[in-house]
């Protein structure tokens, strides 16, 4: 840990607090930096990301890592998300670490209801994860990051309860504290 309570790999938080009209700017800066470069990997797979845009020029991926949709609004906007806006700096350590022996990093894969395998990426003593979609080649293709609540990191757990198997070399078990211990975890 650092003395910001971070584990030692992970960067200090962003700074979007005042939002100013550059914030946005200097927040896709980092994007490009740390993610549009096309270097990322999982488990030695690539990861990626559809490159369309979807509002001033940036691709659309942006927006999901660093606005919610506001569906109150008709039509609905995108506002600004500041808990993943000030973590869109930690998508690409989270992810090369994996897998992450030390156990401060959890991912695994899970079957969704429409078939679909995600891939989560979840630092639990920070409420942060990562969603990526598993190819049948094994790439993963980015689908967006997010901060948890009370209610979200519950489901996580649940997810986490019902992760798909992995060979024995690479299981791993949640942390016994502040998630599911070994005892709890698949009965």
């Amino acid at each position: 840990m650092n003395g910001t309570g971070l584990p030692a790999w992970l960067p200090p938080m962003l700074t979007v607090m005042p939002w100013q009209s550059d914030t946005y700017e200097a927040l896709y800066a980092v994007f490009c930096r740390d993610l549009r470069r096309g270097d990322l990997s999982y488990l030695g797979f690539n990861v990626w990301f559809y490159p369309n845009t979807e509002e001033d020029g940036k691709e659309a991926i942006f927006w999901h890592l660093t606005s919610r949709l506001d569906k109150s609004q008709d039509p609905p906007v995108r506002l600004p998300d500041l808990r993943r806006s000030e973590r869109l700096n930690w998508i690409r350590p989270m992810i090369f670490r994996c897998p992450c022996g030390a156990g401060d990093l959890l991912d695994w894969d899970h079957l969704e209801g429409d078939g679909a395998i995600k891939t989560y990426i979840w630092i639990q003593q920070h409420d942060f994860v990562i969603i990526l979609k598993k190819l049948p080649d094994g790439r993963r293709r980015l689908i967006t990051s997010c901060h948890l609540d009370n209610h979200e990191r519950e489901k996580m757990r649940k997810k986490w309860e019902r992760r798909l198997p992995r060979r024995a070399s690479q299981n791993k078990r949640p942390p016994t504290s502040g998630g599911p211990t070994p005892s709890t975890v698949g009965g």
